[in-house]
């Protein structure tokens, strides 16, 4: 009996311990044919409630390498995510604008869907499964 109950409490812990090491996927993002070498390029990962709204759900800064900034998102999870980046060429962490409202650096976001004014949700998601992903954002 004693060998039934501690197999029973050993594989709930078992249980216990898998379900909370369960991790989502990994993106790579790839931002190519940067022009400057100046400064980083910053990424938000973020959710429909997020994106444009608040702070990202994970963040990463890319150093340039020959043109190129590569990061990874790790552990994502199922669902729709957007992800948006810029070229912070003086470093201060910030994107910044000019007078008139129009970025100053270089910006880019997931889907490469780039419009008149500020990225939109519906064209900018893509979906996360249980596959990871390598996406490439132009600035």
């Amino acid at each position: 009996m004693k060998t039934l109950v501690l197999f029973i409490a050993l594989a709930a812990i078992n249980l216990i311990t898998q379900a909370q090491e369960t991790k989502g996927v990994t993106i790579t993002v790839t931002v190519p044919n940067i022009s400057s070498t100046e400064g980083s390029i910053l990424f938000g990962l973020y959710d429909e409630n997020t994106f444009m709204k608040a702070a990202p759900i994970q963040s990463a800064k890319g150093e340039i390498v020959n043109g190129v900034a590569k990061i990874t998102f790790a552990n994502v999870v199922n669902g729709e995510y957007g992800i948006t980046c810029f070229h912070d060429v003086n470093n201060n962490e910030r994107m910044d604008f000019e007078e008139n409202g129009m970025p100053k650096e270089n910006y880019g976001v997931s889907n490469n869907s780039m419009n008149y004014g500020p990225p939109i949700w519906s064209d900018a998601k893509f979906t996360v499964g249980s596959e990871d992903i390598a996406l490439e954002i132009r600035l």
